[in-house]
């Protein structure tokens, strides 16, 4: 039988030899009518495999119906074989259709427009060669210009055509026409012309079909269509008419064709490299351009009139062209015939009218450009370095915190800063960027950095860093987390490469940019600074000082001794450098890492801190006597300024040196008789009246008795070498245990209820884990209210939970994730739990239970509804039992209509509560740092006038830290975020700083670094008398490193509410009282009354009243009598608002007992001395910023850390006492 297969129109015969076969092969489909290659002979059509062979049409002409079985028979086993590997070859070929896109381009007509108009390339040499070949028609023009000769236009054959009347003129006043229409042309010169003639028009006829749309008369009267056929027509006429060869044609009106042709070029230019310019370029480019057509245009038709004429030369033309466009006009040169006259006229019509339409858009374009700021050039960015700050908008004070801030290292001082915000340039910041200080080196761009033909404008891949900085005085802050995270990863994806320096508002929006370089969580930072600020007071100025660059000159002109040593010890900031390129510390490898601080710090007064092995990327602060200094470790240390600009005067010249403290060089070894050790610390003189013998031992034990006037006046001295049985863990981790026995029952069974161990519930992902203090159970979210009873107990105030310790209260607005970080640090496992305070959250609105999840299983944690200006609200959350007020800055006033007003409710409560509740401590977070100044502000007090003025001497020599000398950041109470942002901006060139900072905070814990605390100065303690024998003391008996002080002095201020009446006299006597007053005053404001302060200082008084330019004073009897009328009034006040808290605590039916009213510290100053000099002398009630060990770095690992004997409570001048440590 016959089988055809139609296989795309080619008909394949196959000859079969069994029909049976054949049968078995197909499958009977419904007959189709279907055209066959044997077209006479009719066809029933099968479709074989319907599934795989639906295209492939078997035509059979004798196969009958009934021999196919209802049954599909297998497929033999070669068609199955072919099939798997041919696949549906069947189908493939016969229904599958081929198309065939953009059909439409491949006509002849498309691919000349592809060539001609589309391609970018090519249209641009298209555009190139146009544009030369009118440069050329205009340089054959001048050619012929310089080659022609009037007097040779008789002598043409072409004179019998032209009129008889030209050649009979003879008066000189009459135009000679034949002169104007007819010039001498060179053969050459007209046989190039006409080729360049030639080839234009059949470009220009080409282009025009091709860009021919249907209106061909809009083709036509194009003003470039006509300049082209004025120029190119007559010259192809001449080929066919030669008497024409010597007609003038207007050939120098071919610049206005170039000048279109430059710019179109120009465009094409641009957009085939893809790269954009500006549109002020192209202005100017266009305004030039018209002004040399313009100029060429009048030069040339002046001189061909004016052969008719004066003849004037082409120079002159162009002269006498530029005298008159530049409103000169000399009048050497003038046209003499009225054509040329009339040109000119035509000329200055179109120039008054053309020119100041391009000088408008000129100036709109300017204008514009100001606005935008233009662009950072390419040429800069690859030969000069450069930052870019992107920013949501810009405020004056942020860019001047940031460029006295970036520009105050001096390896920064050639680097440009690029500013990319996506608003309109400030008017203050405008002026700012216009002083010359500022305006070589700050560009200001106005883009978004989510475009990255902003950021190629602003250079963003050539860039040494990126800063990218939130706007915190939005309302809704996490709407502008989320642009700051836009603005990074747009930044990360345009430039990779470029280290991204990064700050976030929200905790909870931080893992999103965890690919930056560097991260600064602001509410982190903030909440932790607050809450270390109630156990470690000041942290918060003590961090600020330390973030700031300063050379510690403030303040050295002023008469206050306290104001010169703070300002001094205020430009101490944190370095580091590699031990084996070191001075300070490279005579220490192979010793202990205490060893290294304590004689650092002797000999060179700088305070090391931290290392870090090379080998570890973590920064260990003051990892204990038991790390052992390398030559590869990195040293972090305090001093004024960094080792590599220090210079070092040994021997004698060190004596007189006042840079280095201490009488000489320590190069002996370590043990040395105690008499040594003590004589060669300072230069003060010590007290050795009853020295012990001095004991040779290993241990760096501290005195065996701790009882009152027992103590030894030595000190031990600090191994090389730290013995493993010197320093134990139970000096460090203290049991409570010991001291627990001695309690109550109550109070120990309130102890034993708290365990050691990681919160399970971390509200915000990034959270770095802190081992705390845990309830055993997690507290029902019922028993967090403060103020409302429940199942589990019945108390309504703070009254009735009868706490131990004094409360801390935090007044925020809504229960954010910071607050986490402000709870987890006051509740560290390093705290004591006899010293941990009840924390109350005072919150606007109440937390959700998201919240409350995280915070139930912390022991004494509260929370109440309510807000600041209440008084019911404060009396019944137990202000009156607080030690300190935490007023955090509230997110719905951080913007106001007045930039600066936006701290006015948050000033005005707490300058209220200072009045109500004089003795509590009140920690404030202020929007702008400027309005410090108004915390607990006394009008009439001359010498906070005299600090103001103070400060304002302080800016005007251009200190960064201006503000430093308030009373209120001086003392710790008042904290701005906006402090902070310096952090970011100095781990551009400190790439350690915040990694040393989160440490020192405690939101980082590292095994093996220490932690932050404070001792108190008793005058138990003053034996020690300088700073320099307490470091050694810290060194050798606990291994702690002392890094500053927290100094609070007695000051009568000459309108204080609670000074008595006395007089300068009366305060100078008082004053030479000096050790009588030392036993009996009370210089902590919580804890002495009115009588224990001494009275006013003279010297304070005369400077701040020099300073103020206060007018002379009044007789001595009538002030003593007027200050008396002030004191009555100022009781009656104080009396009035007792009253008036007392009437609230009855009405609430709490208590009155425990409100002192006249208990306040509204005469006391306080303020930090960071790293100050051995010789520093001890005060009482001083407070000592420490960094002690991690009490878990050393601890057995195959036993729990017993009880200890030879704890030493902080009184006695000791490691606070520290529970058992359950792991």
């Amino acid at each position: 039988m016959n089988i055809y297969f139609n296989l795309r129109g080619t008909v394949v015969r196959q000859v079969a030899e069994d029909r049976a076969v054949a049968a078995q092969t197909s499958v009977m489909s419904p007959p189709r009518r279907s055209s066959s290659s044997h077209g006479d002979r009719p066809s029933e059509t099968l479709q074989k495999n319907n599934s795989s062979n639906s295209g492939v049409i078997l035509d059979i002409s004798t196969l009958k119906m009934a021999d196919v079985d209802t049954e599909v028979p297998p497929l033999p086993p070669r068609y199955r074989f072919r099939d798997l590997l041919l696949g549906d070859q069947t189908f493939q070929n016969d229904d599958r259709v081929q198309v065939e896109f953009y059909v439409n381009e491949n006509t002849f007509k498309e691919r000349l427009k592809l060539f001609f108009i589309k391609n970018q390339r090519s249209s641009l040499r298209i555009r190139l060669f146009n544009f030369a070949l009118k440069i050329l028609t205009c340089a054959l023009y001048i050619l012929r210009v310089s080659l022609d000769n009037p007097k040779e236009v008789n002598s043409n054959p072409c004179a019998m055509c032209r009129n008889s009347s030209f050649l009979n003129a003879t008066d000189s006043r009459e135009i000679n026409w034949e002169l104007i229409f007819w010039v001498t042309r060179r053969e050459p010169v007209w046989a190039i012309q006409v080729t360049v003639a030639l080839i234009s028009f059949l470009e220009t006829i080409l282009i025009t079909y091709l860009s021919y749309k249907g209106n061909i008369w809009e083709q036509f009267f194009q003003i470039s269509f006509i300049l082209e056929m004025i120029n190119t027509v007559p010259f192809i006429i001449t080929i066919f008419w030669p008497p024409l060869r010597n007609i003038f044609v207007p050939v120098f009106l071919n610049c206005w064709l170039a000048k279109g042709a430059l710019e179109n070029m120009i465009n094409d230019f641009h957009r085939a490299i893809q790269r954009t310019h500006s549109a002020m370029f192209n202005q100017v480019f266009i305004l030039i351009c018209t002004l040399l057509c313009l100029v060429f245009t009048g030069a040339c038709g002046i001189q061909h009139l004016e052969r008719a004429g004066k003849n004037l030369s082409l120079f002159d033309s162009f002269y006498f062209c530029i005298v008159t466009f530049s409103t000169v006009g000399y009048g050497d040169v003038t046209p003499q015939i009225w054509p040329s006259q009339l040109l000119v006229v035509i000329l200055i019509c179109v120039a008054l009218v053309v020119l100041p339409l391009q000088f408008e858009e000129l100036a709109y374009l300017w204008m514009e450009s100001q606005k935008l700021g233009g662009n950072y050039s390419r040429h800069r960015a690859q030969t000069e370095k450069h930052v870019v700050l992107c920013v949501s908008s810009l405020k004056i004070d942020l860019l001047m915190d940031f460029l006295n801030e970036f520009y105050a290292h001096p390896r920064l001082q050639d680097y440009y800063v690029v500013i990319l915000c996506p608003t309109e340039i400030d008017i203050q910041v405008r002026r700012i960027l216009q002083i010359p200080l500022w305006s070589q080196r700050v560009i200001y761009l106005q883009g978004s950095a989510l475009k990255d033909q902003d950021l190629m404008r602003a250079k963003m891949d050539d860039a040494e860093a990126c800063f990218i900085l939130s706007s915190r005085n939005e309302v809704d802050r996490t709407a502008a987390d989320h642009q700051t995270i836009l603005r990074a990863w747009a930044a990360k994806d345009f430039a990779p490469n470029c280290p991204l320096y990064v700050q976030i508002l929200k905790p909870e929006n931080k893992f999103h940019v965890k690919f930056a370089d560097h991260v600064v969580c602001e509410e982190e930072f903030k909440y932790a600074m607050l809450a270390l600020n109630c156990v470690c007071p000041a942290t918060s100025t003590l961090v600020t000082l330390l973030v700031h660059t300063s050379r510690g000159q403030e303040g050295q002109l002023s008469p206050e001794q306290w104001q010169r040593m703070y300002g001094r010890c205020s430009g101490n900031e944190v370095y580091h450098i590699r031990l084996a390129d070191s001075k300070f510390f490279g005579e220490y490898d192979g010793k202990s890492f205490t060893y290294a601080s304590f004689h650092a710090h002797k000999k060179y007064g700088v305070c090391l801190i931290g290392v870090k092995r090379e080998d570890n990327k973590s920064i260990l602060l003051n990892p204990g006597p038991r790390h052992i200094m390398a030559a590869s470790d990195t040293c972090y240390y305090i001093n004024i300024t960094k080792e590599e600009n220090s210079a070092f005067i040994f021997k004698q010249e060190e004596k007189n040196s006042k840079g280095l403290p201490g009488t000489g060089l320590y190069d002996a070894p370590s043990r040395l008789p105690v008499h040594s050790i003590i004589a060669s610390m300072g230069t003060v003189a010590i007290d050795l009246q009853h020295p012990d013998p001095p004991e040779e031992s290993s241990k760096l034990a501290v005195p065996a008795e701790n009882g009152a006037g027992s103590r030894r006046p030595s000190i031990a001295p600090v191994l090389e070498i730290a013995d493993s049985t010197a320093i134990l863990p139970c000096d460090l981790l203290s049991d409570q245990s010991e001291d627990e026995t001695n309690q109550s029952d109550e109070e120990g069974s309130v102890g034993s209820e708290f365990v050691k161990g990681y919160p399970p519930n971390s509200p915000y992902i990034g959270s770095s884990p802190t081992l705390c203090h845990l309830l055993p159970q997690k507290a029902p979210f019922c028993c967090l209210r403060l103020d409302k009873g429940c199942t589990h107990n019945s108390f309504e105030d703070a009254k009735a939970y009868g706490f131990k310790n004094k409360l801390i209260i935090v007044s925020a607005e809504m229960a954010g994730n910071g607050l986490y970080n402000f709870i987890v640090p006051l509740r560290a496992y390093y705290r004591p739990r006899k010293e941990l305070n009840p924390i109350v959250l005072l919150l606007d609105y109440p937390p959700d239970n998201h919240f409350l999840e995280a915070i139930c299983c912390f022991p004494m944690v509260y929370f109440m509804a309510g807000t600041i200006d209440n008084l019911d609200n404060l009396l019944q959350c137990g202000i009156i039992y607080a030690d300190n007020l935490v007023v955090v800055d509230k997110e719905s006033t951080m913007s106001a209509e007045e930039d600066y007003m936006a701290d006015a409710k948050t000033i005005v409560n707490v300058q209220t509560m200072f009045r109500l509740f004089p003795s509590l401590s009140i920690i404030t977070e202020l929007t702008h740092p400027s309005n410090m100044r108004f915390m607990q502000f006394r009008a009439k007090d001359c010498y906070s006038l005299a600090l103001s003025k103070l400060e304002k001497i302080e800016r005007d020599k251009g200190s960064n830290l201006a503000f430093m000398f308030r009373l209120p950041f001086a003392a710790g109470r008042v904290f701005s975020i906006s402090m902070l942002d310096t952090l970011l901006y100095q781990s551009f060139v400190k790439d350690f700083v915040i990694a040393i900072m989160r440490l020192l905070l405690g939101l980082d814990t590292t095994p093996g670094s220490g932690y932050l605390c404070v001792m108190k100065i008793t005058e138990e303690d003053l034996w020690i008398r300088t700073y320099g024998r307490l470091f050694q003391k810290f060194c050798s008996s606990s291994a702690e490193i002392p890094i500053g002080i927290y100094r609070t002095e007695s000051h009568m201020f000459s309108t204080s509410e609670s000074q008595v009446s006395v007089n300068v006299d009366q305060g100078e006597e008082l004053r030479e009282r000096g050790d009588s007053w030392k036993k009996k005053a009370q210089r902590n404001s919580t804890t002495s009354d009115q009588s224990d302060h001494p009275l006013l200082r003279k010297k304070s008084m005369q400077w701040a009243r020099r300073l103020s330019r206060k007018s002379n004073k009044p007789g001595s009897r009538a002030e003593r009598i007027s200050q008396q009328r002030h004191n009555l009034y100022r009781r009656s006040e104080r009396q009035e608002l007792s009253e008036l808290v007392k009437n609230r605590m009855k009405h609430l039916g709490l208590p009155t007992v425990g409100y002192d009213e006249m208990n306040d510290h509204q005469n006391t100053l306080s303020y930090v001395l960071i790293n100050p000099p051995p010789d520093t002398m001890l005060e009482l009630n001083d407070i000592v910023y420490i960094i002690r060990p991690d009490p878990l770095a050393h601890m057995p690992e195959d036993s729990q850390v017993g009880p200890a004997h030879s704890t030493r409570n902080q009184q006695d001048f000791g490691a606070e006492t520290r529970d058992e440590t359950h792991l």
